[in-house]
């Protein structure tokens, strides 16, 4: 039995990967004789008093501490001057029961707003005047929560 032959590819194959591998103890070598060393402190970054980033450590003596106990977590809650009403007040100026949309005119802008027939508290037709509030729906703005308006009737004595 012969002994298998080394085809020319594989030579060139194997003399890439030697090349290789001699350029990568090169840079190796290179880099130890520089004498750069990367080391965790060179990694550190620090964020100072004003939100900025830099290298170097912030100074012991602004230091600050502060008592956990003093520190509040809590949600403001809007005031009863300052609720503004979501409710609006508007005229049912098309509404087509077959598809279930319509618009409403609101009567404190004049905007058109869309009104879908699922978002009815009760049956409305058009030039009901109704009660609404904006909302966002799945392609702007619609109305939401619609009823009916009625005046309040005076009380009887």
């Amino acid at each position: 039995m012969g002994r298998s032959q080394e085809t020319f590819g594989k030579k060139e194959v194997k003399s890439r990967q030697d090349k290789k591998r001699k350029e990568k103890e090169k840079k190796r070598a290179l880099k130890k004789s520089e004498g750069k060393k990367s080391s965790f402190d060179d990694m550190i970054a620090y964020v100072d008093e004003f939100g900025m980033i830099s290298s170097t450590p912030p100074d012991p003596g602004k230091k600050t501490s502060v008592a956990a106990e003093s520190i509040e977590i809590s949600v403001t809650r809007n005031r009863a001057e300052n609720e503004v009403s979501l409710t609006r007040k508007g005229v049912v100026t098309f509404f087509n029961t077959s598809k279930g949309f319509g618009f409403i005119r609101d009567l404190e802008s004049n905007e058109r707003v869309f009104v879908h027939a699922n978002n009815l508290l009760e049956p409305i037709a058009e030039n009901n005047v109704v009660l609404f509030e904006r909302g966002r729906g799945p392609k702007g703005i619609s109305a939401m929560k619609v009823s009916l308006f009625r005046e309040q009737e005076p009380t009887q004595k």
